[in-house]
């Protein structure tokens, strides 16, 4: 080999020159740090490391949804399915109702009333005319929206809405409502304010 490829193999004095170095010890540690974190996170908020949890389900909570009930648990989901259904058109998803078409049931003293014989003649009846809910004055004409379900049913979603949303009141029993039903004969007039008012809470 020339004198000539020898030098030129060689860097000259100003050129940087490669050399193995260990990685900074903070940056393993942070590395490690952060991969344990997102493992923490995946696990709370997934099914990846839970061996309760396969697929389709993403969680426990979410399996939790699909297991059989029974008891109140299972008249309370009933009463959900069917409020949503029926109910939570006009009064919402959140029971806040709508302006100028239905009045809110979360915080309604007529839900969270002691009794619920007030209550319960809304949806059985239909209501008409003006009514004060939560301190604001409504103009109603609701159907009679009850009247088709049957008793337990009626009574899960009214004990679905005295529970939920901050509500704090006894459940309904579907033989209480079929003790109201059976005292309001063959009446098919919608209650009035007065109407509700006249009658036992």
């Amino acid at each position: 080999m020339s004198d000539e490829n020898k030098s030129s193999s060689v860097p000259s004095a100003g050129e940087p020159v490669a050399t193995r170095s260990a990685a900074p010890m903070w940056i393993i540690v942070t590395t490690l740090v952060l991969l344990f974190i997102g493992g923490i996170y995946f696990d709370r908020h997934s099914g990846w490391f839970n061996p309760k949890v396969y697929a389709p389900y993403t969680s426990a909570e979410n399996l939790e949804g699909f297991q059989p009930q029974s008891g109140a648990a299972a008249a309370l989901a009933r009463g959900k399915k069917t409020y949503e259904a029926v109910c939570g058109i006009c009064h919402g998803p959140d029971g806040l109702g709508k302006p100028g078409q239905a009045p809110p049931l979360a915080g309604s003293e007529w839900v969270v009333a002691k009794g619920f014989n007030r209550l319960a003649h809304i949806p059985l009846m239909g209501l008409a005319g003006n009514i004060k809910v939560a301190g604001k004055d409504w103009s109603m004409n609701m159907a009679a929206m009850g009247a088709a379900l049957p008793d337990d049913d009626l009574a899960a979603v009214l004990t679905y809405i005295r529970s939920a949303w901050g509500n704090q009141a006894s459940a309904v029993e579907g033989d209480d409502i079929k003790k109201i039903r059976s005292g309001m004969g063959g009446g098919s007039q919608p209650m009035t304010h007065d109407m509700l008012m006249a009658m036992p809470e």
